[in-house]
């Protein structure tokens, strides 16, 4: 089971750093490029919740294979991509794939272990994914400079073969309860209300937050996502079971795990592109300057899963996003002083309270859930941290080019620059930093360097101005987990009866 989510989190960032090598070769555009991400994450956060209620009504083990198989497939595909498009939509099927991964492999360890030792075996299901989530860069790095960047994609044959030779030989249990219907009203409202709700956060930074497409993508997202609780709240087989969310727990887990998933995806891109742009490191040398987060979440997650066990989440919980904030304040801080080694105190702490937080608050939402209702436990877990993640890339995006944009402009105005060069940079900037040659086309002699390293510095505030978002949000996340969390002994109890 952690081989399972491992790959699918491997795959969600291992991407990253073979993208320049994707462009040349099939002759990408830009907004091309970005859909490459953008297809796999968005296939993921509207189908895992159905996922979850398919993995409720069929037997767990069978739609943990089909997802595998599903997943393998479509990387064998995108391996063979001929073009942008093809890519594109074999990554979007790749996703569906991931969605039906996800949510029986979260049930089955959860329904395997018992209460005493759940945290533990949670602690190792979380952790070791987060691990390659966070080594994804690192292993796209070294398989796009030393092989093909197609081979980022052809990685998963092998460890996909292997997870399910893993689960025929271990035979977990799967079987559920049978005679369930499936909710197709509920089917037809949440994939596209999710859809256009997630198109309209990743577009929003090119189309603008107040143009006509964000606005009516956003629009009919909310009204369907509406018509959606309202069926959901009315049906006697829920597509996704809402009145989970009467749970306290449950509801304050889920609220900490997305706002953990929306800092944390700063880290894995905008991270990147510090190391990468401003400090001039390699892919392979980015990747490894990621050790300082990876390994001590290694460490912080099962002992996390431990505490659990002994003492609930509220505690640990509320103490890792206390520690985490304060690791995203101190590395804003620091980055402008363009010192890796500055950086690496802030990184561990990041990595430590991540660890703290992902293992309990997946566990004791999971735990607080019916038994027969932990596939859509899990599903709806995973679509809230998917969405949480959208809603940073969107939002973070915006901060970093707003700060970014603002600082450049007062240097080139100053620098008595005509407002088209200034936003002929701003356009560099937002698509390849690190083109010299492009800031400098048509500047004069005396003013190359102060633009260089204006250029250098917007980056820098726009980054830290991010990170201090994340801070912020990560406090909220620490309150929110003192003020509802509680620790509570779960029994695998009957599901709540219809409304």
């Amino acid at each position: 089971m952690t081989g399972t989510l491992s790959m699918m989190m491997l795959d969600s960032t291992v991407v990253s750093v073979a993208l320049p090598s994707i462009q040349a070769d099939l002759d990408l555009g830009q907004t091309e490029l970005q859909w490459v991400v953008n297809a796999f994450l968005l296939a993921l956060a509207v189908f895992v919740g159905v996922a979850g209620r398919i993995s409720d009504m069929f037997n767990r083990v069978g739609v943990l294979i089909a997802g595998v198989a599903t997943f393998v497939i479509c990387s064998a595909l995108c391996g063979l991509a001929p073009s942008g498009a093809w890519l594109i939509g074999a990554r979007a099927l790749q996703g569906i794939g991931a969605a039906l991964m996800i949510p029986p492999t979260a049930t089955i360890v959860t329904n395997t272990f018992g209460v005493d030792e759940r945290g533990k075996a949670m602690g190792i299901y979380a952790g070791f994914s987060m691990i390659f989530l966070s080594l994804g860069p690192l292993i796209g790095g070294l398989l796009t400079e030393s092989l093909d960047w197609r081979w980022v994609f052809w990685i998963n044959l092998p460890l996909g073969a292997l997870t399910i030779a893993m689960v025929l030989w271990t035979k977990p249990e799967g079987r559920v309860e049978g005679g369930q219907r499936f909710d197709f009203p509920g089917l037809v409202t949440l994939v596209p209300g999710l859809t256009a709700l997630v198109l309209a956060l990743m577009e929003a930074s090119n189309w603008g937050w107040g143009s006509a497409r964000t606005l009516v993508l956003l629009g009919l997202g909310v009204v369907l996502l509406a018509v959606f609780v309202r069926i959901e709240l009315r049906a006697s087989a829920p597509l996704v079971e809402l009145r989970l969310f009467a749970v306290r727990n449950f509801r304050g887990d889920t609220l900490v795990l997305f706002m953990a998933q929306f800092t944390l995806i700063s880290l894995t891109i905008f991270g990147a592109i510090y190391t990468q742009d401003m400090l001039g490191f390699s892919p392979i040398e980015a990747g490894l300057g990621m050790l300082p987060i990876t390994l001590p979440l290694l460490v912080a997650a099962p002992v996390a899963g431990r505490v659990y066990d002994r003492a609930g989440p509220r505690g640990v919980v509320a103490a890792g996003t206390l520690v985490a904030a304060i690791g995203f304040g101190l590395t804003a801080a620091l980055l402008d002083e363009f010192e890796y080694a500055l950086l690496v105190p802030g990184y561990v702490l990041i990595g430590a309270g991540i660890g703290m937080v992902m293992s309990p608050t997946n566990t004791d939402a999971m735990s607080s859930a019916p038994v027969r209702l932990r596939g859509q436990a899990s599903g709806t877990i995973q679509t809230v941290r998917q969405v949480g993640a959208t809603m940073g890339i969107a939002i973070l995006g915006t901060i970093v080019a707003t700060v970014q944009n603002d600082r450049l402009s007062d240097l080139l105005l100053g620098l008595g620059e005509s407002q088209a060069k200034v936003e002929r940079t701003e356009g560099i900037l937002a698509e390849n930093p690190s083109d010299r040659a492009a800031l400098l086309q048509g500047t004069s002699g005396a003013d190359r360097q102060t633009i260089l390293e204006g250029a250098r510095d917007s980056i820098t505030d726009g980054i830290a101005a991010a990170f201090w978002v994340c801070g912020a949000v990560l406090l909220l996340a620490s309150l929110v987990a003192f003020l509802i969390l509680r620790r509570t002994r779960y029994a695998d109890v009957p599901a709540p009866a219809p409304a």
